[in-house]
């Protein structure tokens, strides 16, 4: 009824203007519906990726930030050595081995109550995670840094990839402090930890 009223060629032109509109407003609507189930499935992947490092203790090749607050001397980067210790001025070595960050700021901070510093103020944050090693059917085993959030994929991925001997479906991994290695399915969402050690076995030709 509208075009009729408008006519001609104007009235062509206006409806033309008025559908190109639509099939714009349609356009968005189908982008936002395609992708929100993308965005829905994101959210557990980093979930499981923060849940891996909580509670996280502290093992050798761990490097740790310290500062202790007003006390320069005593802040710094230190490494958790073999025997799982750091080693600090004043206080020498503190105990890290199975700590987590909390742990090991009470230590340091009970260390310098004792005889150094009345009221110490002391924060402990992880710099740099122990490695991972990579054994098995892969082009490089070896020892690797420690990504955050790091997959079994891309710890095959670091290692140059599978030979062609690998299972692809199926990976070996003892994570630290474990005695015995677990068999899981090797997939994106299989997530590795801080000093495990990964192995990628022979499939069955």
């Amino acid at each position: 009824m509208l075009f009729r009223l408008i006519g001609g060629e104007a009235g062509a032109k206006w409806g033309l203007k008025m559908l190109s509109r639509r099939v714009a407003i349609l356009s968005v609507s189908l982008v936002c519906f395609v992708a929100s189930p993308v965005l829905a499935q994101a959210a557990p992947a980093s979930v499981a990726a923060s849940q891996v490092l909580a509670g996280y203790q502290l093992g050798a090749g761990d490097k740790v930030r310290i500062i202790t607050f007003g006390e320069p001397s005593l802040t710094g980067e230190f490494q958790v050595s073999d025997a799982g210790s750091i080693s600090m001025p004043l206080i020498g070595e503190v105990k890290a081995m199975g700590a987590t960050t909390t742990d090991l700021q009470q230590r340091i901070v009970s260390a310098l109550k004792d005889g150094y510093i009345k009221n110490p103020s002391v924060s402990v944050e992880v710099l740099n995670y122990r490695p991972f090693y990579i054994l098995g059917e892969v082009t490089k085993p070896g020892e690797y840094p420690y990504t955050t959030g790091g997959t079994v994929l891309n710890a095959v991925a670091t290692a140059s990839g599978f030979t062609y001997r690998a299972n692809t479906h199926r990976v070996m991994i003892k994570h630290f402090g474990e005695t015995e290695e677990k068999l899981y399915d090797l997939n994106a969402s299989t997530l590795i930890r801080p000093g495990d050690t990964i192995r990628i076995v022979e499939r069955h030709f």
